[in-house]
């Protein structure tokens, strides 16, 4: 969000004329409003009937500044025949439609909701959001603790299914770490839950010590600048955050992974053959794969080896 101009010192004789800024969305819904008014103008017989379109089109572009949780208020006597269009439009341009209908909904995008829905608002509307330098220290941090038990090697990627693959890659690699050395790291999630696809990166998962209890607990590391404890809003949203993963874990080691739905809402291609260094780096793993397909089925049956999470969880 870009911050206010600057105020400019004003002649007195000139009124202070109040500025709004129009975005090309609500801009395309005015005009659409003109052009119907325009071509009503024959049929128009009486002052009335003028004085009655008129008010059709501040309706039309009240309907336009339309609010984060979705509701506008409308009028029904003035909304003329736009308003069916327009609350077909509305009903199809959710946010989650609008910014990911190619990645899926993100855990972070539902924490930073909660933390606010305003500041989320701007930032999917007007830009995204500026990175400061306690996040490139968090960032940071982050990494060194993933390079301490996991070793990154880079894979040159030529089609969004090769993305994908590497993304279940890393999932299946990572959970093979955890089952046999007994703590991964930075574990990529690709699940379906309500409805709505989801990715997240667990910051850490580990098995417990003790035979008793077979379930891996979920951790997520939080950064701080200051030397002191988070206050309670910020505890909160850590909280959320991990309950996201353990719904997803639980969700997945039930055999939730629809693999065509997952095919058909990313619009991936499930047999286009892997890039060479792909297919290499699987092979030498010990799950050789070809076609993305064969990846997803690897990605199932991994899923079936590991309990579900343990009911505690750690935030640290």
């Amino acid at each position: 969000m870009t911050g206010s101009p600057s105020e400019l010192p004003l002649n007195n004789t000139v009124p202070d004329i109040p500025t709004e800024i129009v975005s090309e969305e609500e801009m395309a819904l005015i005009e659409a409003a003109f052009v119907a008014a325009r071509s009503s103008i024959p049929s128009i017989r009486s002052p009335y009937d003028f004085h009655r379109n008129a008010r059709s089109i501040q309706s039309i572009t009240a309907l336009s500044k339309r609010s984060f949780s979705g509701r506008t208020e409308i009028d029904i006597e003035d909304s003329g025949d736009f308003a069916g269009t327009l609350k077909k439009i509305k009903a199809n341009e959710s946010f989650l439609h609008r910014f990911r209908s190619k990645k899926g909904l993100s855990v972070t995008d539902i924490t930073a909701t909660e933390w606010c829905e305003k500041q989320m608002e701007f930032v999917l509307l007007r830009a995204k959001r500026k990175t400061t330098k306690a996040m490139k220290a968090g960032s940071a941090r982050h990494t060194n603790l993933e390079e301490e038990v996991v070793k990154k090697v880079k894979v040159r990627v030529k089609s969004k299914e090769d993305i994908w693959a590497l993304k279940l890659l890393n999932f299946i690699i990572g959970a093979n770490q955890l089952l046999f050395q007994g703590l991964t790291r930075e574990l990529p999630l690709i699940g379906f839950a309500e409805g709505v696809w989801m990715v997240g990166v667990i910051d850490e998962i580990c098995m417990p010590a003790t035979e008793t209890n077979m379930n891996p607990k979920l951790i997520d590391t939080k950064t701080r600048v200051r030397g002191t404890l988070p206050a309670e809003p910020q505890r909160r949203n850590g909280r959320l955050q991990l309950m996201c993963y353990k719904y997803m874990w639980d969700n997945l080691v039930a055999d939730n992974f629809p693999s065509r739905e997952f095919y058909k809402f990313f619009a991936l291609n499930p047999h286009s053959m892997l890039s060479e260094e792909i297919r290499e780096k699987t092979a030498d793993s010990g799950f050789p794969a070809d076609t993305l397909d064969d990846v997803v089925r690897f990605y199932k049956n991994t899923w079936t080896t590991l309990p579900p999470a343990y009911d505690q969880l750690l935030l640290r």
